[in-house]
C-alpha cells in the first residue's frame, strides 16, 4: 500500500449567501511516514523508554504469536533486535515501571484463542527477561497501566472466548497480585493509560469485532472506584492509545466497514480536565492493531493492519503532532 508521506490538514474557506466569507477551521494535525519496521507486525505492544522505542510480540513473519522484541532509535533511525520472549504471544498489555518493561497475557492462537498468564520483565540494561508470578487467569487482550507506582491490568478475554471485568494489581515490592474495584463493563482490545493520578479506560469491544463500545471509563485508586465520563465520539476497538500533551489520544480501530475492509482512522482526542472529545486530522489510510507510543512532541504508531482482521500488515511507522 502506497501512502503519501505527509498530510497536513489546513483550514478550508466556506463561502455563504448571507454573509461574508467565512473560514472554517479543520481538524488539527499533521500525519507523516516516521520509518519502517525490519518486517510487517501487528497485534504488537509498543512502549517508549529513555528515548527509544521497544516493540514487544504480536504478528510478525507468518507467525500467529511471534516471541521477537525489538528496539527503535528514532534519532538515528536504527533496529536491534533483542532476547525474545520466553513464549511466543500477540495482544499482550505493555507497560514500564523503574526502567523496566511488563509485558502480561496474550493470545497463541487465531482468532483471540489460548491465551496465557505469562506475566515477564524485560531488564534493558542486561537484556533479559524474567518470569514473575503469573496472572491470576489466563488472559488475552488486556490492558495494563502503571498508577502510582503499580501496574494495573484490566480486562481482557479468557479461555472460553468470553471478555472479562477483572481487574488486578500487581506490586512490585511484594511480588504479589491484589484485586481491585472490576472494570464497570467487560471488554478486551480497550484503550489504556495513566494520567494526573488516575486510570483511564477507553473502547474496546464486548465480544465479536463488531461490539465495539465507546466508554470512557476512569478508575479512582484512592476510593477503588469506577466512574463513566463522556464517551468517545466513534465506538472502536483494537485502539492504540496514548496521552500526548495532557490529553488522551485514541487513534485508529477495527472494524469501520466490514464489507470493504476498511479500519477507522478517527483520531479523537480526550481531554479530562473538560470532560471533552476533539476530532483531530485523519491520516489517509486507517489502521488496527498497531502499538503507539509518545517521545518528546510527536507521538508514534508502528505497524498494525490497514484491513480488518488480519488483512494488510503493516511495516510503516506513522507520526502524528499538533
Amino acid at each position: 500500500m502506497n501512502l503519501v508521506h505527509s498530510v497536513a490538514l489546513c483550514a478550508a474557506l466556506a463561502l455563504t449567501a448571507a454573509s461574508p466569507q467565512v473560514r472554517a477551521q479543520a481538524p488539527a494535525g499533521i500525519w507523516a511516514i516516521a520509518g519502517e519496521m525490519t518486517t510487517e507486525r501487528t497485534d504488537v505492544a509498543a512502549i517508549e523508554l529513555n528515548g527509544k522505542f521497544y516493540l514487544m510480540a504480536g504478528q510478525a513473519m507468518g507467525s500467529e504469536a511471534s516471541p521477537i522484541a525489538q528496539e527503535y532509535d528514532p534519532v538515528a533511525k536504527r533496529w536491534r533486535d533483542l532476547a525474545p520472549l520466553p513464549k511466543g504471544v500477540s495482544h499482550v498489555g505493555i507497560a514500564t515501571l523503574n526502567g523496566k518493561i511488563y509485558v502480561a497475557g496474550g493470545f497463541t492462537a487465531n482468532v483471540h484463542k489460548n491465551p496465557l498468564d505469562q506475566f515477564i520483565e524485560y531488564d534493558v540494561a542486561t537484556n533479559t527477561w524474567r518470569t514473575l508470578p503469573p496472572l491470576p487467569a489466563p488472559l488475552g487482550a488486556v490492558g495494563l497501566a502503571v498508577l502510582a507506582g503499580k501496574l494495573h491490568m484490566v480486562g481482557g478475554r479468557g479461555p472460553d472466548g468470553m471478555t472479562v471485568t477483572t481487574h488486578y494489581i500487581y506490586d512490585v515490592g511484594e511480588a504479589r497480585w491484589f484485586v481491585a474495584a472490576p472494570l464497570p463493563v467487560a471488554r478486551d482490545h480497550l484503550g489504556i493509560v495513566a494520567l494526573d493520578g488516575k486510570l483511564y479506560v477507553i473502547g474496546g469491544r464486548t465480544g465479536a469485532t463488531v461490539d465495539n463500545t465507546a466508554y470512557t471509563d476512569v478508575y479512582d485508586p484512592a476510593a477503588n472506584t469506577w466512574q463513566t465520563m463522556a464517551p468517545m465520539p466513534t465506538k472502536r476497538s483494537a485502539v492504540a492509545t496514548v496521552v500526548y500533551r495532557g490529553q488522551i489520544l485514541v487513534f485508529g480501530g477495527e472494524c469501520k466497514n466490514p464489507q470493504t475492509g476498511q479500519t477507522f482512522d478517527e483520531m479523537e482526542g480526550y481531554d479530562p480536565k473538560t470532560n471533552h472529545w476533539t476530532a483531530f486530522a485523519k491520516p489517509p489510510v486507517g489502521r488496527h492493531a498497531d502499538g503507539g507510543a509518545v517521545l518528546g512532541d510527536t507521538a508514534y504508531f508502528f505497524g498494525g493492519n490497514a484491513g480488518c482482521g488480519g488483512g494488510m500488515p503493516q511495516k510503516t511507522i506513522l507520526s502524528f503532532k499538533f
